[in-house]
């Protein structure tokens, strides 16, 4: 509200309060002091620095697709910005993700031999963790910020109270997709410039009620507009993944990203061996034929935990990006489906597996995916194709997979009659992986 009354006084474009959120409204290229924000042959871990540090009341997304580094380089930027003498906040949906940043950006910073004081402020008193002090108050959190604390973390409820406004230079807001557009302008009062992290191709915010059109929208994607990743020019996009082996990435960075996502080298040594079927690297699609299942599918089950016993008693062992080999164990299998009555099935028959939807998995790794994608045909989806073959879901299940991704469907799952060019491009990322895969 009080952003909306100072356009309605002073307009949306030009210098005074709320730039960063009038900047991010009108989609404007982040604007740097005294600099051009595209410098030619600089990589990006040198941008992402650079550009914190000169940042003049405008916002800077940060797209960091699966393994690519984001939070390794926005506790980076913390950290140069802390050296600055700065103050830095962050933001996000959780507790538990702001902690994680906080405490990525205390340990860089003690690596780098410099101490950064940092709070968080919870609503539920926990105990200090190393290098991070907690708080259930207010008040003392924002005391911290204006003594000598340079770095804090709190929820959206602090950030947008209005004696936070001012609170520190550059606020960091992690996950950013799942944050609506709403509620970033909502805490962007709080700093001077916003750092967004995040990737919009992964899981969206959830969304509850009814919206006008546009409101709902991420921040990020409301930035990226109609592309895909952002452009070169509008902020920064980490190309390389540190987790998918090539085979892999290169169907994740077509469908998903533009082409502009691609593995490191030595990912290339990553692979499964065994003395079974199942060995080598890439995509694989394990064929079930079932009829009339919804949200569970005991056919599916079955396969699944075949194909478990097959990868365990086949001597089966994986190769890391440093060459080292390792036994595989349950605990190295990810076993996912988009609906939690097939989740329970699977954690019925598979007690000590690690079994959950995307949303539990979103953020962590595996050396071997298995997704069982569990509908019969596109017609028996509860909750229609915009769930069950939603290219978020589908690009964080395949990208949780280092060497190999294992999809278990029923063919008529691939055979979607596509009545409007949504239902294609829904089902489009679907029917490549079926061609870039192999059956087993």
């Amino acid at each position: 509200m009080r952003i909306g009354e100072y356009v309605a006084d002073h307009g949306v474009a030009g210098e005074g309060d709320y730039r960063a959120a009038r900047d991010l409204l009108i989609a404007v290229a982040p604007r740097l002091r005294g600099q051009a924000f595209e410098q030619t042959g600089e990589s990006p871990k040198d941008t992402a620095l650079r550009v914190a540090l000169h940042l003049d009341e405008s916002v800077f997304p940060v797209q960091g697709p699966p393994g690519a580094g984001k939070t390794h380089t926005g506790a980076r930027m913390i950290c140069a910005l802390a050296k600055e003498g700065q103050t830095i906040g962050v933001t996000a949906n959780s507790h538990t993700v702001i902690g994680k940043l906080l405490d990525e950006a205390v340990g860089a910073a003690g690596k780098d031999g410099h101490v950064v004081r940092c709070m968080q402020k919870i609503t539920d008193k926990e105990p200090d963790r190393p290098g991070v002090r907690i708080t259930t108050s207010n008040p003392e959190f924002l005391s911290a910020l204006q003594g000598d604390f340079q770095l804090g973390g709190a929820t959206a409820w602090f950030w947008a109270r209005p004696d936070a406004k001012g609170a520190v230079d550059v606020l960091f807001i992690d996950e950013v997709p799942q944050m609506s557009l709403a509620n970033v302008l909502a805490v962007s009062q709080s700093a001077n410039s916003l750092a967004l992290l995040g990737d919009p191709r992964q899981l969206e915010q959830p969304i509850q009620g009814s919206h006008p059109d546009g409101v709902a929208v991420s921040a990020l994607d409301h930035l990226l507009g109609t592309h895909a990743t952002v452009p070169p020019d509008r902020g920064l996009f980490l190309p390389e993944t540190w987790r998918l082996h090539p085979s892999i990435c290169a169907f994740n960075s077509e469908l998903f990203y533009e082409g502009r996502l691609h593995s490191l080298p030595e990912l290339e040594k990553q692979e499964i061996r065994s003395k079974g079927r199942l060995k080598g690297a890439g995509l694989r699609y394990a064929p079930v034929e079932h009829a009339g299942n919804q949200s569970s599918s005991l056919e599916e089950v079955e396969r699944v935990c075949a194909l478990v016993d097959e990868i365990l008693n086949s001597e089966t062992s994986w190769v890391d990006r440093n060459g080292v080999e390792a036994p595989i164990t349950l605990k190295h299998i990810l076993i996912i489906a988009p609906y939690n009555a097939q989740v329970f099935a699977l954690q019925e028959r598979l007690p000590s597996a690690f079994a959950g939807t995307v949303d539990k998995f979103q953020g962590q790794e595996a050396p071997i995916v298995i997704y069982s994608m569990t509908t019969s045909s596109h017609a028996d989806a509860p909750r229609g194709m915009e769930f069950l073959y939603s290219a978020n879901r589908l690009n964080v299940a395949v990208s949780r997979a280092k060497c190999m991704c294992i999809v278990v469907a029923s063919p008529t799952s691939f055979e979607a009659e596509c009545r409007t060019p949504r239902q294609m491009q829904l089902a489009n990322a679907f029917c490549r992986y079926l061609e870039m895969a192999s059956s087993i």
